[in-house]
C-alpha cells in the first residue's frame, strides 16, 4: 500500500511539472518576434492601362518585396482594379461607367493590364428607374473572335410618346419578349464578330445600346438603352504578344479613336 501511495505522489509530481513546463514555453514563443512596420517591406508599382484608353498611366499599387519564394510580380498578377472611365479618358461625360482592369504581366516597375469588365455606377442605374415605365433587361454570353467569353447585361426603358395622354407607358409581355430577343441577337452579333479590344471600343461610346434602340423602334420605342454590365467569364491562354499589341508603343494618342463610331 505504501508503494502505491508513493507511486501516486510521484505521478502527481510528474503531471505538475509537465504542466508548468508548457506554461514557460508558451511565454518564450510569443515574445520573440519583434513587430516591424509591414509597409517598410513594400514597394510601389505603376499601372498601365491598355491603349484603348487615352490615359495610360492610371494608378499605382503596393506589393511586398520579393522574399524567398514569394515573388512580387507573381503576387501582383491577377489583381483587379476598378477605375472610373472619366479618369481613363479625361472625359467627365463618361463618369457613370466603371472599368475593371486585371494585371496580366509585370515589366520592371510597370504592371500591364487587360480589360476585365465594366459596370455602371449605382447612382446612374438608380437615376434611370422610373415609375410608370417598363424596365426591360437581357443578358447573353458571347465568345469574341480572340477567345474571350464575355457576359453582357443590357437594360432599357420604355419611352412615352410626345403627344401621349395616358400616364404610363407599359409594354406588353409579348413585346417585351420580342425586344429581349432582339437585344440578345444584336449583342451576340456585335460582340461575337470582333476581338475584345474592339468590343471595348464599342462599349465606351455605347454604340451597341444605340443600335438596339434603333432596331427596336418598330416593337416599342425605348430610351436609356445601356449595357449595364460586362463580365469576363473565360479568358484564353495568356499570350504576351497579344498583350504587348494591346499596350502598343503609341504615345497615348492611339486612344482617341473610339469617339468616332457614334458620329
Amino acid at each position: 500500500q505504501g508503494t502505491k501511495s508513493q507511486h501516486c505522489a510521484s505521478h502527481l509530481q510528474d503531471m505538475a511539472v509537465g504542466k508548468n513546463k508548457r506554461l514557460t514555453k508558451g511565454g518564450k514563443k510569443g515574445g520573440k518576434k519583434k513587430a516591424g512596420d509591414p509597409f517598410l517591406k513594400k514597394e510601389w508599382y505603376d499601372i498601365k492601362a491598355p491603349s484603348v484608353f487615352s490615359v495610360r498611366q492610371c494608378g499605382k499599387t503596393l506589393v511586398t518585396r520579393t522574399q524567398g519564394t514569394k515573388i512580387a510580380s507573381e503576387q501582383l498578377k491577377g489583381r483587379v482594379l476598378e477605375l472610373n472611365l472619366a479618369d481613363l479618358n479625361n472625359d467627365e461625360d463618361q463618369a457613370y461607367k466603371k472599368v475593371r482592369l486585371c494585371i496580366e504581366e509585370v515589366q520592371g516597375r510597370n504592371c500591364l493590364t487587360d480589360f476585365h469588365g465594366l459596370t455602371l455606377t449605382r447612382d446612374k442605374l438608380n437615376s434611370l428607374v422610373r415609375k410608370w415605365h417598363t424596365m426591360i433587361e437581357a443578358h447573353v454570353d458571347v465568345k469574341t473572335t480572340d477567345g474571350y467569353v464575355v457576359r453582357l447585361f443590357v437594360i432599357a426603358f420604355t419611352k412615352r410618346r410626345q403627344d401621349q395622354v395616358k400616364t404610363n407607358c407599359y409594354a406588353q409581355t409579348a413585346q417585351i419578349r420580342k425586344i429581349r430577343k432582339k437585344m440578345v441577337e444584336i449583342m451576340t452579333k456585335e460582340a461575337g464578330t470582333v476581338q475584345l479590344r474592339d468590343l471595348v471600343k464599342k462599349l465606351i461610346p455605347e454604340s451597341i445600346g444605340k443600335e438596339i434602340e434603333k432596331q427596336t423602334q418598330g416593337i416599342f420605342p425605348l430610351k436609356d438603352v445601356l449595357i449595364r454590365k460586362v463580365k469576363l467569364i473565360k479568358k484564353p491562354k495568356f499570350d504576351i504578344t497579344k498583350l504587348m499589341e494591346l499596350h502598343g508603343d503609341g504615345d497615348g494618342d492611339a486612344g482617341a479613336e473610339m469617339v468616332r463610331p457614334e458620329a
